[in-house]
């Protein structure tokens, strides 16, 4: 799950091993069943082998959409996104974006949605979910400068507005 949450993040051996604490032989042979299979990616950086999820696999797109589930994050975009009003972006950050199952969903914000909305919202979530969640509210501003600085990293775009991508798309070109 850790993998295949966020695919940009990468686990070596002996760190996935201490973060289950579980022997790294028991490790060792998951990730070689996987790495067989297709499912993941790895290269050598000095000692250590790093693994990613193979995004070109055609089941990853269906075990990144599984995992999303198994962890409730589904539930919390259709949950509290949808109904909070002026919302830009949402982002997970912390240990799950990191594919760490800690317990405590630390959630993102960027725009000014409804207060008394979102307390009852994500209390709800809780209970359905059976996690904890954190909810971190950002103007755009707030937002931009947290993110020049790696304040908010690993970070995970759940949710963007379309018209921002849109917005962005036009500005890169």
């Amino acid at each position: 799950m850790r993998l295949f949450l966020n695919p940009s993040q990468h686990a070596y051996l002996r760190e996935m091993a201490g973060e289950f604490n579980i022997s790294p032989s028991q490790v060792r042979e998951e990730l070689q069943q996987l790495n067989s299979a297709g499912l993941l990616e790895c290269e050598k950086s000095g000692r250590q082998i790093n693994y990613r999820a193979n995004q070109n696999h055609p089941l990853f797109p269906e075990l990144h959409s599984m995992v999303q589930k198994a962890l409730g994050m589904d539930r919390i975009l259709d949950s509290i996104i949808e109904r909070l009003g002026d919302l830009e972006q949402a982002l997970i950050t912390g240990d799950y974006a990191e594919g760490k199952d800690s317990g405590i969903i630390d959630l993102v914000l960027v725009g000014t949605p409804d207060g008394g909305n979102l307390l009852d919202l994500t209390r709800k979530t809780e209970r359905y979910i059976g996690r904890k969640i954190r909810v971190l509210v950002l103007s755009t501003k707030d937002y931009s400068e947290m993110s020049a600085t790696d304040a908010l990293q690993p970070g995970l775009l759940l949710w963007q507005r379309k018209d921002e991508i849109c917005e962005q798309g036009r500005s890169n070109d």
